[in-house]
């Protein structure tokens, strides 16, 4: 039986609760699940609301009595109503299994007959309360939800906490939400049973709050708006959802620099105090929320000589908060500061601007005021933007310098030299730089609407195809307009043949057209004197190279590495120091290669380049994931992945590294799934080379999931792509091995066979040792195949001691797998101990798992497999929501169908079956579908 009162949420906002909820709806679940309470506490509008909603979607299921309440502020005052709110509809089921005394107090409270106080009839009046949530839960469980606790009703808190305190083993559960500001939590745990579960609804990372926003509709916001409304709304889902529809239906949007425009709604939430501070206190704290980093000094500075007063007052009405660490003044919420500035007339913020920008003492701030102060074009102005742009970008801030230099063309007057338009490709390029592509696109095509100077159309031509990342074949038609606009000068050629290469090798999948593009702009570069964009054309070029495996790569990486260099190359995602970086890899010096990008990232970093952040993040993620770090691989490309998706930056490609690291070291499911996104963005992006990087991640962690037909379908179509491309080094993908190994388990060894020949021709060609080292593992698969034992025991002994010398733990590891297998077909003793003890030191945890099943079986067999029985009632022990999520697996739904169909996130689809996995004692879903035939063969 469910008792509501008008609880139900729509269907659109179910799917809220898992953005970043995950873990506190996961805990919440468990502890419910387990017969406990759970406290869900946080500030207001943090969503506290949303997920106790969805929990008790979740857990009524499994009750039969649901009883429910939610305060409200304006009715806290009338005694006993949230007592008939949760009790009110079931008195007539209970009030005759109550004794006349017990009855006739709660009726009365309830009912508001009669004068019942707790006064009168105190002793009774609790234990009606307490017999009759013990009538209910007699015919089964109940629970309690209770949302906004701390507007509850002094008598009806007071009456829950004493049954809650003496309800003990029955069964009633509790489930409640309060509004707090900090951990004040504790008073509201007296009207809890006392094992109950307080858990904080924190504050979204800026990840999941572009996600709300997406999810809401909010999808033309910039990373640097989504950023800012981060910032501003601290994280509270409410207010964020709130300033992104502002921003949506506001047609003119902030100038740079310039605060969020705050809704009406969200001031009078913030705001309600500020009537009750001086007018001068409030021009301070005006000054305050435009400056950067207020001190009472700079506002003594900036002219408001009361300061410490004017603040100590806006404290105590809790508009600021003390700072017991240092000097600076900080608003209580950055809320509170935004709306105080949107809040104020536009001649009151110029001059709070006009102040600071003379009492800042640092230069970019000053010119970032002086700015804000100005109205029209100014020279002075401009320059002054322009000159604090460079020092930004000095300082590793592109988003910054971008900020500024917009700032800076706003204020260029347009006979100017330079031009606004020259200044506003600069800031353009510099949100390339830090990660903001979609604003960088939108200024160059602003730029190409009145440009008509060669140099400036293909500049910005230039800023439109690099936004376009993979997808180059979006822009197919920006290359004839840029060749037209270069014209015959080699510098503005030089650049468009840069971009032609990178076409070649994403879209055509033709190395050779591309080394030659390469080499071509390389050699226009030259003649033009520039020798930035003749590194970048020489580094390329190298790459190309080494993935052909063509013999000049090291004499061109000489090249590009050759005097004199220019500082903006040497720590470029496609300079020459990451051409060398792939070559050490691909070359099997993995130390060296280590020490290389590990710098590379550090300088990065320091420069506060996004994309090429997001690129040595994924090549030391590789590094680590070679040396057999799976653990590290794993946190490397799990920060690479959000990086890139929080960007735009090279999603395929992190997502490919994340696979392989998660198929390694996570979890196999996850490496399934983040393969075939990424071949299917691939594919729509026209990306052959991504594609067979996808596939090659998609083969191995089939493989690993023991679906060896699988592997050999993904890893033929590699072999396809990867000759049609022209490449030929085996170190590029090194998926041959695996490809070799999944034959010879799906009973083809004579195939398997002539994979390992011609890469092997190759290999030794180039001199890939560890690459010879796999293709001699699987070939004494190949040879145990064939029968013949003693030779294939004897090469992986060899194989295992080669790896080690390489420093290639995993696959040395996976050697000594093989070999322990290969020992089980002989009488006698078997040990996995060495097999066990090196994917324990690599963190392998799916091949580890392996291991244990191997382990387990009966000697020379597969795995043991429940009886159907047991299957049986595996299944049935697991809760609703999972039991829900394993039938879904069971008709062969993929995770995004499950989440889809059951209004939830994929992340939550992946942690349920971690959970499913763990219970039944399985390893992927191919396990459920065969618990599921156990169950229906009983």
């Amino acid at each position: 039986m469910t008792v509501r009162r008008d609880f139900k949420e729509p269907a659109r906002c179910r799917p809220d609760l898992v953005i970043g909820r995950e873990g506190v709806f996961t805990q919440a679940r468990e502890q419910l699940t387990r017969g406990g309470s759970v406290l869900l506490h946080g500030p207001a509008g943090i969503g506290k609301s949303t997920v106790l909603r969805a929990l008790a979607t979740d857990i009524g299921a499994s009750a039969r009595t649901v009883l429910r309440c939610s305060a409200t502020e304006s009715e806290s005052h009338l005694p006993f109503l949230a007592l008939a709110d949760l009790l009110g509809l079931v008195l007539d089921e209970v009030s005759d299994r109550l004794p006349t005394a017990q009855r006739t107090a709660l009726e009365s409270a309830l009912t508001g007959r009669g004068e019942s106080t707790l006064q009168r009839d105190g002793l009774a009046l609790r234990l009606a309360v307490l017999s009759a949530l013990r009538a209910l839960a007699a015919e089964g469980p109940v629970l309690i939800v209770a949302d906004d606790v701390q507007w509850l009703d002094s008598a009806s808190a007071e009456l829950l906490g004493f049954a809650a305190r003496r309800l003990g083993d029955t069964p009633v559960r509790m489930l409640c939400a309060v509004r707090t500001e900090g951990e004040e939590y504790d008073r509201h745990l007296r009207a809890s049973p006392p094992d109950t579960l307080a858990l904080r609804v924190n504050p979204l990372s800026r990840t999941q709050v572009s996600e709300l926003l997406g999810h809401r509709g909010y999808t033309g916001l910039t990373r640097s708006t989504v950023r800012d409304i981060h910032r501003t709304s601290g994280g509270n889902p409410l207010f964020a959802l709130e300033l992104g529809r502002a921003l949506s239906e506001n047609p003119t949007p902030p100038r740079p620099g310039e605060p969020l425009p705050v809704p009406t709604s969200l001031r009078a939430l913030v705001l309600n105090r500020l009537e009750m501070l001086s007018d001068e206190a409030r021009r301070t704290l005006l000054v305050a929320s435009a400056g950067a980093r207020p001190t009472p000094a700079l506002l003594r500075a900036a002219g408001r000589e009361n300061a410490e007063a004017e603040t100590a007052q806006a404290a105590a009405l809790g508009l600021l908060a003390t700072d017991p660490e240092g000097p600076a003044v900080r608003f209580a919420h950055p809320l509170i500061s935004a709306a105080l500035y949107a809040e104020a007339p536009a001649h009151e913020r110029r001059a709070a601007h006009a102040a600071l920008s003379t009492a800042a003492s640092d230069p970019i701030e000053r010119a970032r005021h002086l700015a804000l102060a100005t109205t029209g074009t100014d020279p002075d102005t401009a320059d002054r933007l322009a000159e604090a742009a460079t020092l930004a970008r000095d300082r590793g801030a592109p988003s910054v310098a971008a900020a500024l230099g917009l700032l800076a063309a706003r204020h260029t007057p347009a006979e100017s030299v330079p031009g606004p338009d020259v200044r506003r490709l600069l800031a353009a390029e510099d949100s390339i730089t830090a990660g903001e592509l979609d604003l960088a696109r939108d200024v160059a095509r602003d730029v190409l609407t009145r440009a008509t100077v060669p140099a400036d159309r293909v500049r910005a031509w230039i800023i439109v195809i690099d936004t376009a990342g993979h997808a180059m074949t979006e822009v197919d038609a920006v290359f004839p307009q840029a060749l037209a606009d270069a014209g015959d000068d080699p510098q503005l050629l030089a650049l468009i043949h840069y971009q032609l290469t990178w076409r070649a090798v994403l879209v055509d999948g033709d190395f050779d057209r591309a080394r030659e593009a390469a080499a071509y702009s390389a050699e226009l570069a030259a003649r033009a004197g520039d020798r930035y964009n003749e590194l970048m054309a020489l580094a390329f070029q190298a790459q190309i190279e080494t993935l052909m495996g063509h013999p000049d790569a090291p004499a061109t990486i000489k090249r590009a590495l050759k005097e004199p260099q220019d500082p903006r190359v040497a720590c470029h995602h496609n300079g020459a120091g990451y051409s060398r970086f792939r070559w050490l890899v691909m070359s099997d010096q993995l130390p060296e290669a280590r020490t290389t990008v590990t710098a590379l990232l550090r300088e990065v970093r320091r420069r506060g380049s996004v994309e090429s952040e997001v690129h040595f993040l994924r090549g030391f993620a590789e590094t680590e994931l070679r040396s057999g770090n799976c653990g590290r691989a794993l946190d490397l490309s799990r920060e690479a992945l959000l990086m890139a998706r929080d960007t735009g930056i090279g999603e395929v490609a992190s997502a490919v590294l994340a696979s392989l690291s998660e198929a390694s070291g996570g979890d196999v499911e996850r490496a399934l799934e983040l393969a075939r996104d990424a071949i299917d963005h691939a594919e729509e992006n026209g990306d052959q080379m991504y594609e067979s990087r996808g596939l090659a991640a998609l083969g191995y962690a089939q493989l690993v999931a023991g679906d060896a037909e699988g592997t050999v379908r993904s890893l033929r179509r590699v072999r396809e792509l990867e000759t049609g491309l022209g490449i030929t080094d085996p170190a590029r993908g090194r998926w041959q091995g695996d490809l070799a190994e999944a034959l010879v388990r799906a009973g083809e060894p004579g195939e398997a066979q002539d994979v390992i020949d011609v890469t092997r021709e190759q290999a030794l060609r180039l001199g890939r040792e560890s690459v010879l080292a796999v293709l001699d593992r699987a070939e004494a698969l190949v040879r145990a195949a064939r029968g013949e034992h003693d030779a294939a025991v004897a090469q992986l002994t060899s194989v295992q001691d080669r790896l080690a010398k390489l420093g290639y733990c995993l696959e040395e590891a996976r050697t000594a797998f093989a070999l322990a297998q290969l020992r089980t077909r002989r009488p006698g003793p078997t040990s996995y101990d060495e097999a066990a003890r090196l994917f324990r030191r690599c963190r392998a945890l799916p091949w580890l798992r392996q291991v244990d099943a191997a382990a387990e079986a009966p000697q020379g067999g597969p795995a043991p497999q429940p009886s159907p029985a047991a299957a049986a009632d595996a299944l049935e022990g697991l809760a609703s929501m999972e039991r829900q999520v394993a039938a879904l697996v069971m008709e062969g739904a993929t995770n995004r169908e499950i989440a889809a169909r059951l209004f939830i996130s994929v992340k939550t689809v992946e942690a349920t079956l971690t959970r499913v996995y763990r219970k039944l004692g399985i390893r992927s879903r191919v396990d459920i579908v065969r618990l599921a035939a156990g169950r229906r063969t009983k």
